[in-house]
């Protein structure tokens, strides 16, 4: 089910699209973020919340695993089909690996219910600032951290938040490029899980499970077409972290051969 969509207007002209078919939660979640001075639109099952979705172009989903006629998980690979949209998941399953599967599906963030209305305020703030920072840039950093990137056959380019391989462009989230270009900066270096995510989250690192970075590397290498056992984009220090594999052009790529010493490129 493929959604075609124009280009939504600013994230502060857009609503809060809230999923749950709770009619309580619903209406608690929503007077909360209304009293942050959000916008708030809300769906009782999977099917109204894509239709919701396509009308409203919301800045974020807050979106429950448990829903009639079509589950959250369903909806969360729907969206991320065509958007990188925040999406922070509610869910009654609080074990860690229901938290991994939905963020394997492509959630940014999961709570557990029972919940704190005002955690999941703090927590919906959380992404839309590194959603909007994604968006715009960081402001005052230096010519180099602006300038496109290459790495074989990949081109990362920041002013544009486009990753593209050959001539292809890759569909990555805010968070797979924040992950891909750090990767890339540090030029061979490992970087720690730890250094991974204070690069991608800043000061809400602490509140991010490790084993995140690991998903989200996985949903990159997905997309990038990336094999871990013979990584051409990203590799795996085993025990410490990841680092940018040795760049490997299309012509060695197809020959087995690497050419010694390659790396990435700042343009």
């Amino acid at each position: 089910m493929a959604m075609q969509m124009p280009p939504p207007p600013p994230a502060s002209d857009r609503p809060i699209l809230v999923v749950d078919d709770d009619a309580k939660i619903r209406t608690l979640v929503r007077a909360y973020l209304e009293r942050e001075g959000h916008r708030v639109v809300v769906a009782a099952d999977g099917r109204e919340a894509l239709r919701r979705f396509e009308e409203t172009a919301p800045s974020l989903v807050v979106l429950d695993l448990m829903l009639p006629l079509l589950d959250g998980l369903d909806v969360c690979r729907v969206l991320r089909r065509d958007s990188d949209v925040p999406i922070l998941m509610l869910s009654a399953r609080s074990a860690v690996a229901e938290r991994i599967r939905g963020l394997e599906e492509g959630a940014d963030d999961y709570l557990p219910k029972p919940f704190s209305p005002a955690e999941l305020v703090l927590r919906v703030k959380a992404l839309l600032r590194r959603s909007a920072l994604a968006e715009r840039g960081t402001p005052g950093v230096d010519e180099r951290a602006v300038s496109v990137l290459t790495h074989g056959d990949l081109t990362v380019d920041p002013a544009r938040h486009e990753v593209r391989r050959g001539d292809e462009i890759l569909p990555v989230t805010h968070v797979e490029f924040r992950l891909l270009e750090r990767l890339l900066r540090a030029d061979g270096r490992v970087l720690s899980r730890d250094q991974l995510l204070d690069a991608v989250y800043g000061a809400d690192a602490d509140e991010v499970l490790d084993r995140t970075i690991d998903v989200h590397i996985g949903r990159l290498r997905d997309k990038l077409g990336d094999d871990a056992d013979q990584p051409r984009y990203v590799a795996t220090v085993r025990g410490v972290g990841y680092r940018a594999a040795p760049a490997v052009t299309a012509a060695a790529a197809a020959t087995g051969s690497v050419a010694p010493g390659a790396g990435s490129r700042v343009d």
